[in-house]
């Protein structure tokens, strides 16, 4: 199917796009296009004004300082994983930019854009939530920050109003003795999740943080607080890791679909969220 007629602009600074964005009420920002082009040809949604921010330079930067970094919404995939400032600070995001899909999306495709859908299925927010980082979200009236964990508000939902612009991504640094993990379960290499984990582990022998971020268990990515307080004040251990994920179980309700009941999807939310864990354990301790 194509895409319906819609009026096009490509602003040439930040203040340009959100003047555009706040000039019709059917104003959408585009970025790397990959969801959204193909949101407007299946006619779900539809826009009277599409504004590129792709090429806006002043989104597009990687700055890095001693171990925290701020990515720019328009960063894609392939400079996430191509990056030797974020792979110096946070490997795992680069590690797990470059499975995202395949090589044409990562070129195209870009961080912003991958938070900003807030499709329950995709692969930053739960790591970003377990990070700590913070969404900078730009309007005409200035720059607002809110929390990775209060970022996605329901399905394709988020804190960016209409009218605003997410321009960067902020995510501290690990700190000594901190570790992070990430985990996921899908139907084949390429495709949509089952369900993911991301977590953080801060210790010496003793874990002293644990963040530990869900998705793909409802309609946005969540921390896990019971099994974050199981796991603090114990050993970084395995088996700790394994005690602590039994803090999963009902109160979690994951949608049923063709491939996995909400029991199944419930179990396997167990097993990926102690693989992470686990991972978070063993970097932690190489980071001591």
């Amino acid at each position: 199917m194509l895409l319906a007629s819609v009026d096009y602009t490509r602003p040439a600074t930040v203040p340009e796009a959100l003047e555009a964005l706040a000039s019709r009420e059917g104003a959408a920002p585009l970025a790397g296009g990959q969801s959204l082009v193909n949101v407007l040809k299946n006619r779900v949604a539809s826009v009277e004004l599409l504004v590129d921010i792709s090429r806006l330079e002043e989104l597009r930067s990687i700055e890095a300082s001693e171990g925290s970094l701020e990515i720019g919404a328009c960063v894609t995939y392939d400079e996430i994983d191509r990056s030797p400032e974020i792979r110096a600070g946070h490997e795992i995001v680069s590690r797990v930019a470059s499975h995202i899909e395949d090589q044409q999306i990562r070129n195209r495709g870009t961080i912003g854009g991958n938070c900003c859908l807030s499709d329950p299925t995709n692969n930053l927010p739960p790591l970003l939530i377990a990070l700590g980082a913070t969404m900078n979200i730009q309007s005409g009236s200035g720059l607002r920050q809110v929390a990775a964990d209060e970022f996605f508000r329901g399905y394709f939902l988020t804190a960016v109003e209409p009218g605003e612009i997410l321009r960067s991504i902020s995510i501290p640094a690990l700190g000594e003795g901190a570790g992070a993990g990430y985990s996921t379960l899908s139907v084949a290499s390429d495709s949509k999740a089952i369900v993911r984990a991301a977590a953080l582990v801060r210790g010496n022998g003793t874990i002293d943080e644990a963040r530990v971020a869900l998705a793909v268990v409802g309609p946005v990515p969540i921390r896990h607080s019971g099994m974050e307080e199981a796991l603090r004040g114990g050993a970084a251990t395995a088996d700790a890791a394994r005690e602590a994920a039994e803090a999963i179980g009902e109160d979690l309700e994951p949608i049923a679909d063709a491939h996995g009941s909400t029991e199944y999807r419930r179990q396997m939310a167990r097993v990926v969220a102690r693989r992470a864990v686990d991972e978070a354990i063993a970097r932690g301790g190489e980071n001591g």
